[in-house]
Order: structure tokens, then C-alpha cells, then sequence
């Protein structure tokens, strides 16, 4: 059972993913007291919830917010239309879950962050992505609308809710850099494709700041662009990966080959270009600690 929660309490899905795992103890730090939300049998502290139907939230009566991650990684494996749709469901599903739970609660919370991603802009090209830029249709494209529209419900409860449009997340402990680091150190890496496309990026700091940042401050709603002021092209990003490890990176992999191992996933998540501007971010005063690549990939790979 749970002590009665306080308002600096906050509850969060996809606690155990790489950017749960890393604000868990950053909310810690900044004094809230944290309740995960999971889908196995909850030990002392956990509440247990349901993204497939409903559940009871009555724990989480009077918290301060609720940050929503959860959902199947995108680019964890190659696409099939049983896998997009478990995708999808992870995500739309779980967030019409969430916030029908909410909305039982006699006081809901006064905040909900939930997560999106830069993929509801589809392939961009080289335009600037600010936070008005029109959707994609692509899967990604459609999926976020989806996904954005069952986070915009809790707003009927007084909830104030943020779209975290993420993009690429550095961390040192996985995700997307976890994947490209062995071949890089091996000094086989190289740009996908021609490497023309746009690769929008934020460190696992940063984003963890603007988390954080967004609890407490009203200002922050509706979509925000969680990406620094300075995106690179795939071909810039593996130049400066491979010169933070003193490896080289000139060996590209063609389109056509990644096409053949990903199939449509391919062309959403690998070669589709997002020059994403953090326009509300850039108009809140928010400082970046790592607004450069350089700077950023040596800051992850001393650790």
C-alpha cells in the first residue's frame, strides 16, 4: 500500500526504458517523490497499470503529474504489419488507457508530459521543423497525431499536457548511440545513404532537464520540440562520432541495403531527414547544456 501521495509526487510510465531509467533520479533529486506505473505485479511503491484496458488509479488521486513513456520501441525490430500495429497499439491504445484511468481520479493530475517523436513530421528535407510544421502521412506521421490526440483528452479534466517531440536521445547507457557504437569503434561505421538527411538530437540530459522544467512551469504545453538549436546531417554526425572515438567513418551503408534489412522502417526511421527548430523551447529561455554535437558525444563517451 502507498503513503497518501503529497503534490510534489509524480507518476511515471516506461520507467525501466532508457529515459525512465535516467529521471527516476533526477525527479528524485529535484525533491518529487516518484510512483512507477508498471504492467507486471507491483512491489512497495509501484502501482500497477493496464495500457491494453482499465485499471484503477485511485493511488494517484492528487498528484502533481504524470509523465507518460511508455511504449514499443520503434526501430527495435523490422517492421511487419502485426509488429506496426503493436506499435501503435503500445502508444494509442495506452494513452486513451492512461487517460480514461485519470479521469476517474477526483482530483486528476496537473500536469501530463507524454511522450511523442520528431517521426510526426515525416521526411522534411531540408525545411526547418518548428512545432507548427504540418504532419507527416506516413506511419510515423499518423502514428503521432494518433498518439498526440489521446494525450490532448486529459485536457478536459484542467490537466495541462505537453507532446515531448523528441529527437534522436544520446545516452550513454543505449538507445540509438548504443547501437552505433561498436561498429564505430571497430572503424567500420559510415553515413546511411547518401547521409543528406537532417538528424535532430538531444542529449539524455537535456531532455531529463526539460522534463523536469515542465513539471513546475505553465508555460510549457501543447507540442514542444525536444531537440537542440543545431541539428547535422548523417553524414556530419558520423564524422564527429567517429572522431570522438578516433576511428574512421568512411564506410557508408547504401540505401538499398538498408532497405533490404528494414524494409519500410528503412525509409521512416533511417533516412528520413528532420531539421527540427526547438521554437517554444528557444522562446521559454531554456539553456541547453550540450546544444553542440562535439561537445556532447565527449561528454557521453567519458562516462
Amino acid at each position: 500500500m502507498l503513503n497518501p501521495v503529497s503534490p510534489r509526487t509524480i507518476a511515471v510510465t516506461g520507467a525501466s526504458g532508457l529515459v525512465g531509467r535516467a529521471l527516476l533520479p533526477t525527479l528524485r533529486a529535484a525533491g518529487y517523490q516518484v510512483i512507477p506505473l508498471v504492467r507486471r505485479p507491483p512491489a512497495t511503491g509501484e502501482v500497477r497499470w493496464d495500457p491494453t484496458g482499465p485499471w484503477d488509479a485511485s493511488p494517484l488521486d492528487g498528484i502533481e503529474g504524470v509523465v507518460h513513456l511508455a511504449g514499443e520501441g520503434i526501430a527495435d525490430k523490422r517492421w511487419s504489419e502485426s509488429r506496426k500495429q503493436a506499435i501503435r497499439e503500445s502508444r494509442v491504445a495506452g494513452t486513451r488507457s492512461l487517460v480514461a484511468a485519470l479521469s476517474a481520479l477526483h482530483h486528476p493530475p496537473r500536469t501530463l508530459i507524454a511522450a511523442s517523436a520528431m517521426g510526426i513530421y515525416g521526411d522534411g528535407g531540408d525545411r526547418i521543423l518548428s512545432e507548427s510544421a504540418p504532419a507527416g502521412t506516413d506511419f510515423l506521421g499518423k502514428l503521432a497525431v494518433e498518439w498526440e490526440g489521446e494525450a490532448s483528452a486529459a485536457e478536459s479534466l484542467g490537466t495541462r499536457v505537453m507532446h515531448l517531440r523528441s529527437g534522436i536521445i544520446l545516452s550513454s547507457a543505449g538507445g540509438a548511440l548504443g547501437k552505433m557504437l561498436p561498429a564505430f569503434k571497430l572503424g567500420i561505421g559510415g553515413k546511411l545513404g547518401e547521409g543528406r538527411q537532417w538528424m535532430s538530437w538531444i542529449t539524455i540530459d537535456d531532455l531529463t532537464r526539460i522534463i523536469v522544467t515542465a513539471i513546475d512551469d505553465d508555460r510549457y504545453r501543447g507540442p514542444i520540440n525536444a531537440a537542440t538549436p543545431e541539428p547535422v546531417t548523417n553524414a556530419e554526425f558520423t564524422w564527429i562520432l567517429g572522431q570522438a572515438l578516433h576511428r574512421p567513418a568512411i564506410i557508408p551503408v547504401p540505401a538499398f541495403a538498408l532497405r533490404l534489412l528494414f524494409g519500410e522502417m528503412a525509409d521512416a526511421a533511417l533516412l528520413a531527414s528532420q531539421r527540427m527548430e526547438p521554437a517554444c523551447l528557444n522562446s521559454l529561455g531554456f539553456t541547453w547544456t550540450y546544444p553542440q554535437l562535439e561537445g556532447a558525444l565527449r561528454h557521453l563517451l567519458r562516462r
